[in-house]
């Protein structure tokens, strides 16, 4: 198994990035790090007001978490971070942070992870924010070489065919 890999969960909301991330995070023995976590009380405030973030707003997010597979990278350790990365632009900053950044795209349908976000309490993300999500997302492109993963999937048949991939 790849003890230091660097690994980004990416996807929009609702589609399971804390969830895969913390599980795979586990089943590889490195530390998760929650993008949420990272973001600052102005872009929280704006999200719970139903407010997309524009770029700026993420900028100093995404420099933030760049920072952190940097930091993991030079310990020589491995990290799972759980974030949206919805565009390439923003993928590029976080490959920037690291030299070997592997992506992995939670990829479902609209209205699966509607329904999941619907059913979701107590978190600052408004489910209406789904569709802004959706248009914002820019899929990865074959040359990002990312794992696209079917959230149709249980989550522990994810996390399994994701540690197998690790190990290949």
């Amino acid at each position: 198994m790849v003890k230091n890999g660097l690994y980004v969960v990416m996807g929009v909301a609702g589609s399971g990035k804390t969830l895969i991330g913390a599980a795979l995070a586990h089943a590889l023995d490195v530390e998760f790090v929650d993008g949420d976590d990272f973001h600052s009380p102005e872009n929280i405030r704006k999200m719970a007001a139903g407010i997309p973030l524009s770029d700026d707003d993420r900028s100093g997010w995404l420099n933030a978490l760049a920072s952190r597979l940097r930091d993991a990278e030079n310990a020589g350790k491995g990290v799972v971070i759980a974030c949206s990365a919805l565009k390439r632009a923003y993928r590029d900053v976080l490959r920037g942070g690291a030299g070997d950044v592997r992506f992995i795209y939670l990829k479902g349908s609209r209205e699966l992870i509607g329904r999941r976000l619907a059913s979701r309490g107590g978190h600052f993300m408004h489910a209406s924010m789904l569709d802004s999500q959706l248009a914002v997302l820019e899929e990865p492109t074959p040359d990002e070489k990312a794992w696209v993963v079917d959230i149709t999937q249980s989550p522990e048949q994810i996390v399994a065919n994701l540690v197998t991939r690790t190990s290949a």
